[in-house]
């Protein structure tokens, strides 16, 4: 049983009207705020109601979202060439911030803490990553120690040559 199709015209009566625009409206706010979650999208959404109360939702900064749209579409002018420069800056800092919390999470569950907020898979595959952070290290450790070794036996070598020199002069 799906829905009916919804005639687009305006609702007459005023309670109906408000009902629909509120409900809506959550819809609206919502679809917004997954599509910037689903796909790193950066949204911005103005609404205003008939009443002329306004909403918004941004993934962002708001007036950055704007300026950036403006810049876009050539509405912006040279003065804005500063508050431009400010907001790409600040937009640089916002992306490192991320960056540097999401490493911080990662370093935490590399070592072993901050691990309830991960699902059977997320710990599979953080087992699999140190497995085989660990082999590689094993590896490195291995070629270290054989390169000293052989390093070590040329210095044996030759301390035996100097010393059977020695034993003979």
């Amino acid at each position: 049983m799906g829905r009916g199709k919804v005639e687009l015209k305006r609702i007459e009566n005023q309670t109906n009207r408000q009902v629909s625009f509120s409900k809506r409206r959550s819809g609206l706010l919502k679809k917004a705020y997954e599509l910037s979650i689903l796909c790193d999208a950066e949204v911005a959404l103005l609404l205003f109601s008939p009443s002329g109360k306004a909403y918004q939702f941004a993934s962002h900064d708001m007036e950055r979202t704007i300026l950036r749209y403006k810049n876009e579409v050539g509405l912006s002018n040279n003065s804005d060439q500063g508050l431009r420069a400010v907001e790409v800056w600040k937009t640089k800092i916002n992306d490192m911030r991320r960056t540097i919390d999401e490493l911080e999470v990662r370093d935490k569950h590399l070592a072993g803490e901050d691990l309830s907020s991960l699902g059977m898979k997320e710990l599979k595959q953080l087992e699999r990553q140190l497995r085989i952070g660990a082999e590689r290290i094993r590896s490195k450790k291995h070629k270290i120690l054989h390169e000293e070794n052989i390093h070590l036996q040329k210095q044996v070598r030759l301390c035996e040559a100097e010393g059977s020199l020695l034993s003979k002069g």
